[in-house]
C-alpha cells in the first residue's frame, strides 16, 4: 500500500540519490526544470525505518540508531507517514490532530496532504512548515526554519478547485536554514537552496540558488563582501 493519497495517481518511482549519499550539484541547466517525485512506498513499517536510519547517516552528532530515535525530526516525519494515510483515506480530522500534536512537540508542520518521498531528512526540525499540496522528493535534505508555502490567500483563493499551490521539490535538493521557496514553483533534482534564500520562480536540476552573503567592516576599512570558497560550493546547512 503506497504512502501517497489514494485520491491521486501515484507516480512512478525516482531514482534519487542512495540513502546517505551527499547530493552532487552540477551546473544550472537550461530550460524546464527536472523533478523526479516521491516515489510510492510499499510499507510503512519499511519507510519509518529508512526515515530513522537516515538520520544515523547524515547527522554526524548521532551514534547510532537508538539515539536517532530521539532525533525532534524524526517524531515529526514519522507522524506524518501516519497522518498521510489518514488523510488519504478521509479522516482528516484525525489526520489533522496528529499533525497539530507533531507541531506542538516538535515546531514542526507538515500537513497530512503533503507528500513526502523516501529517505527525508530534517536537521534539527524547529520552524520547518511544509504545506497541503507540497511534493517532496527522495533523499531530499532540509535543515531548520525551511519553508514550502504558498504565496497567500489573495492569490490562492482565485485558484480552481484541486490546484496545486505550493512547491515540488526534487529528488537529492538541500534546503539551506531559513530558505523559503513558496508558490507552486518546481526545485529541480539535485538543485541546492542556500540559507536565507528565498524562491518563487522555477529552479533548474543541479542549479545553486545562493542568498547574499554578509558585509565585513572593519573599523577604518570600507565594507567588503565575504568571498571565499563557501559562498561558491558551500551546501548552505547549518553546522
Amino acid at each position: 500500500m503506497s504512502l501517497l493519497s489514494p485520491t491521486k495517481p501515484e507516480p512512478t518511482p525516482a531514482s534519487g540519490p542512495a540513502s546517505g549519499t551527499a547530493p552532487t550539484g552540477g551546473p544550472a541547466t537550461t530550460g524546464a526544470p527536472a523533478a523526479s517525485p516521491a516515489s510510492p512506498t510499499p510499507r510503512l513499517l519499511h519507510a519509518l525505518h529508512e526515515d530513522l536510519h537516515v538520520v544515523v547517516a547524515r547527522d554526524p552528532s548521532v551514534r547510532g540508531a537508538k539515539e536517532a530515535v530521539l532525533h525532534p525530526a524524526l517524531t515529526a516525519l514519522w507522524a506524518h507517514r501516519v497522518a498521510h494515510r489518514m488523510h488519504g483515506r478521509g479522516l482528516r480530522i484525525p489526520a489533522r490532530l496528529l499533525a497539530r500534536w507533531a507541531r506542538r512537540v516538535t515546531a514542526v508542520e507538515i500537513h497530512p496532504g503533503a507528500v513526502l518521498g523516501r529517505r527525508v531528512f530534517i536537521d534539527h526540525g524547529a520552524g520547518v512548515v511544509i504545506g497541503e499540496t507540497a511534493v517532496v522528493g527522495d533523499d531530499v535534505t532540509m535543515y531548520h526554519q525551511v519553508t514550502l508555502g504558498a504565496v497567500g490567500w489573495w492569490s490562492d483563493n482565485k485558484r480552481p478547485e484541486g490546484d496545486r499551490r505550493h512547491p515540488v521539490v526534487g529528488s537529492g535538493v538541500v534546503l539551506g536554514a531559513n530558505s523559503t521557496v513558496l508558490g507552486p514553483v518546481t526545485v529541480g533534482d539535485r538543485a541546492v537552496i542556500g540559507a536565507q534564500a528565498l524562491v518563487n520562480k522555477d529552479v533548474p536540476g543541479g542549479a545553486r540558488v545562493l542568498a547574499p552573503t554578509a558585509v565585513i567592516k572593519e573599523p577604518g576599512r570600507r565594507p567588503e563582501l565575504m568571498e571565499d570558497v563557501f559562498t561558491v560550493i558551500a551546501s548552505a546547512g547549518s553546522w
